[in-house]
């Protein structure tokens, strides 16, 4: 039974997802703290970085700013800055230089028209309305019952958008990385192991990402296989 007392068979997926994320997560806190306790031969913090890697690929209208936090380091392209967290900004572990490196890459991104980001920005503010407004409407298609059917369709199809953005999310992260690993590497500063770190460092991060599409797409499947049961009782 889908609405009523009985076991929902595809609340499956939903703990598929939610263990997916619980071990994308602790994946990552742990390697984020084992190489942030291993300072890189670069000696340099990760807002150095981030200044030497914006220079070297000509972007000089981008300010790099510290923020308060963990991991709430990003890229704004609204104005122009590349914000570094506390465990970051001042710090030159193997962790500062990698994340610092791999915001600059969507700062390169945004400098070179990187496709996919741009795509992600212009689908943004739809996406943005259809995780703000999907569960509404389909919770208020539940609430009505046959009759609330259109409400359903609506919703399911904001989710899509929201599930959309993640997806395209993708590559543009996994891009970053893999620009910031070029960087690094071409500085010729790096020791083979703690480029290595790096490397599982942004793996890590970029595997939070992964999930969490998978986890939206398995949800946005449990939405269809209710949606569609609900169809054929109607």
């Amino acid at each position: 039974m889908l609405y009523g007392y009985g076991f929902d068979y595809t609340y499956i997926l939903v703990l598929i997802g939610v263990g997916l994320a619980m071990w994308a997560s602790a994946g990552l806190n742990s390697t984020y703290a084992k190489y942030s306790r291993i300072a890189s031969s670069m000696n340099m913090t990760g807002a150095d970085v981030a200044r030497k890697m914006l220079a070297d690929n000509g972007i000089y209208d981008v300010e790099v700013r510290h923020i308060a936090g963990s991991l709430t380091d990003n890229y704004n392209s609204r104005n122009k800055t590349v914000n570094l967290s506390d465990g970051i900004y001042n710090s030159t572990s193997v962790a500062a230089i990698s994340v610092a490196a791999h915001e600059c890459g969507h700062a390169v991104q945004d400098n070179v028209g990187y496709m996919p980001r741009r795509f992600r920005a212009a689908l943004f503010p739809v996406a943005n309305i259809g995780s703000t407004l999907a569960w509404p409407m389909i919770l208020l298609g539940i609430f009505l019952g046959h009759t609330g059917g259109m409400f359903m369709q609506i919703g399911i199809v904001l989710f899509m958008f929201a599930v959309l953005f993640q997806i395209v999310t993708l590559p543009v992260e996994y891009n970053a990385s893999h620009r910031a690993l070029v960087q690094l590497r071409d500085w010729s500063m790096l020791r083979q192991d703690e480029e290595a770190g790096a490397r599982k460092v942004l793996n890590a991060a970029a595997l939070t990402y992964l999930v969490a599409a998978i986890s939206s797409i398995l949800q946005l499947l449990r939405l269809l296989i209710l949606f569609g049961g609900r169809r054929r009782r109607a």
